[in-house]
């Protein structure tokens, strides 16, 4: 695979490290009260933030229950693992991650526009360790590339 970011370790615990650091952004940017909605919009942007950050948890759930023992933060699969292409995995390759995107967009909406920015830092993030996580399947499970053909969307459904 080429154009892979750097691992930042053995099985991209860096990655992991950089992506709580964004979450735990997220939350407290979220929580400083910048005030940046309109008024008027604060109520709707709420009912619609929770809206959105329960159909992440939904899909975090599908995705962590589809995934069963071979679940782990890191990009690098656990040493027992299999290759999970079923369920949510039928539709794009990472659920974890969109789950994560549509979390932080929902917290976003129910808080502050200034969680926008932090959220467009995780999904630059969550993209990098995606290529290296992706790189550590390739090498991993010799079926991963035409996996990887047969759902090309890796966060979002028609969004490559």
């Amino acid at each position: 695979m080429t154009g892979v970011p750097p691992s930042l370790g053995s099985r991209g615990q860096g990655w992991v490290v950089l992506q709580f650091v964004l979450l735990g952004l997220a939350l407290g940017v979220g929580l400083l009260d910048l005030s940046g909605w309109p008024v008027a919009a604060q109520g709707g942007l709420r009912y619609l933030g929770v809206l959105v950050m329960s159909a992440g948890v939904v899909l975090a759930v599908y995705a962590v229950l589809g995934l069963g023992s071979s679940l782990t933060a890191l990009p690098a699969p656990v040493a027992d693992g299999r290759l999970r292409s079923t369920g949510v995995y039928a539709v794009v390759r990472h659920p974890i991650y969109s789950s994560l995107l549509l979390l932080v967009l929902g917290w976003a909406l129910a808080t502050s526009p200034w969680v926008l920015l932090v959220l467009l830092l995780l999904a630059v993030e969550l993209d990098l360790k995606r290529r290296v996580e992706e790189d550590f399947l390739e090498r991993t499970y010799e079926e991963y590339p035409a996996y990887r053909a047969r759902v090309p969307w890796a966060f979002v459904p028609w969004v490559h």
